[in-house]
């Protein structure tokens, strides 16, 4: 589909495939795991669709280093029929990329490339030539090591139109979490100065916030954009507030490059607070129950305290009994400083863990007696 010698690239990243995702579930709930599966293959649609010339994976296309065979083959499936329709599709190992993954089998097909050492593609796109560089994840060696790697992949000696450097890396300049912390300087952040002249654009995962960095951290404008396409479901809270999608880049010789975000639809991640401290709030399972129904019906809900609960109050907060209350659809946990507040009591003999299983039952029908109570002293 190339117009005008022009070259259109699909760049997804951080796809996190496997993550909540069980093959034979032994508790019933809602699961988050397929919906990145499903993230993934819709940021995959213009390339079915043969929209694109290109596709580049950024890296963590897995949850984690060390998963099982069939996890593999599954996470491969989209990109596979991409590569199966004619497409190249070009893969960066991301951190989650680093251990076990079986490279032979992620290149099992002649249009599917793996950057599994400092190397080079050059891909022939219509009249252009395209040469796709990069090399896997290197974590806290990467600001000793850049300048050498983009070296080792000898993208200086290929003839190409235009050149692209292909990592899971953060920049210098890149931000994240609701507090924008920004990458500085650290020994797991590239040195804006170490990117060499040349390039067209930088393909860049590893952040999951989508952003375009022109300029180093002194304003210095950069020798091309680093562009992240960030990733393509939220994987926490910290990313609450974050859109998420995948990006097209259009590029053609001696021009700058022109990029799309094209958004994906994200489960709204809703944080409620319970209060524990005050003697004339409700019991805490009324609490959980009403902020639930104010909840959009496909939340992520993250559950956290204020104040010290009760022994009382901690039954309210098992797993059991926040899915039996949650309405359907809607996923409930509890925040990290909760969970800690929970473990901290049970180990101070506050609660015994073998005591409070069988009295959850016994606690679900107190606590419909006292929601029907309140309902029915509510004005």
């Amino acid at each position: 589909m190339v117009l005008n010698n022009t070259v259109r690239v699909l760049f997804l990243s951080d796809t996190h495939l496997g993550f909540d995702y069980a093959l034979r579930p032994r508790v019933k709930r809602r699961r988050r795991g397929p919906e990145f599966f499903e993230a993934a293959r819709r940021a995959l649609e213009p390339a079915r669709r043969g929209e694109v010339d290109l596709v580049v994976h950024g890296g963590d296309l897995l949850f984690r280093s060390r998963v099982r065979p069939w996890l593999v083959a599954r996470a491969l499936e989209p990109l596979l029929e991409v590569a199966e329709r004619g497409t190249p599709v070009f893969v960066v190992p991301g951190n989650h990329e680093r251990g076990r993954i079986p490279f032979a089998m992620l290149a099992a097909h002649r249009n599917l490339h793996i950057f599994d050492r400092p190397r080079s593609f050059v891909q022939k796109v219509g009249a252009v030539r395209v040469c796709l560089s990069g090399f896997p994840s290197r974590g806290r060696k990467v600001r000793s090591e850049f300048a050498g790697l983009v070296e080792k992949t000898r993208w200086r000696n290929e003839k190409a139109d235009i050149n692209l450097l292909c990592i899971h890396e953060a920049f210098e300049g890149a931000t994240v979490g609701p507090s924008d912390y920004t990458f500085t300087y650290s020994p797991d952040t590239v040195r804006a100065a170490d990117l060499p002249e040349g390039f067209d654009a930088v393909l860049a995962g590893h952040i999951h916030r989508h952003q375009v960095l022109s300029s180093d951290l002194a304003g210095r404008e950069l020798p091309c954009p680093v562009i992240y396409s960030g990733s393509t479901c939220r994987t926490s809270f910290a990313e609450a507030g974050e859109q998420k999608g995948y990006v097209l880049v259009d590029l053609a010789p001696g021009r700058r490059p022109a990029h799309t975000f094209r958004r994906l639809y994200s489960r709204p991640m809703v944080t409620v607070e319970l209060n524990c401290s005050d003697p004339e709030a409700p019991n805490i399972g009324l609490q959980v129950e009403r902020e639930l129904r104010r909840c959009p019906p496909d939340a992520i809900v993250r559950i956290r305290l204020r104040g010290r609960p009760q022994e009382k109050d901690l039954r309210f907060l098992r797993a059991d009994f926040l899915r039996r209350v949650a309405p359907r659809g809607v996923s409930v946990q509890l925040c990290r400083n909760t969970i800690g507040l929970l473990r901290s009591l049970q180990e101070r003999g506050h609660t015994r863990a073998d005591a409070a299983k069988p009295a959850c039952g016994h606690a679900h029908r107190r606590f419909q007696r006292e929601r029907d109570s309140a309902r029915r002293t509510e004005p």
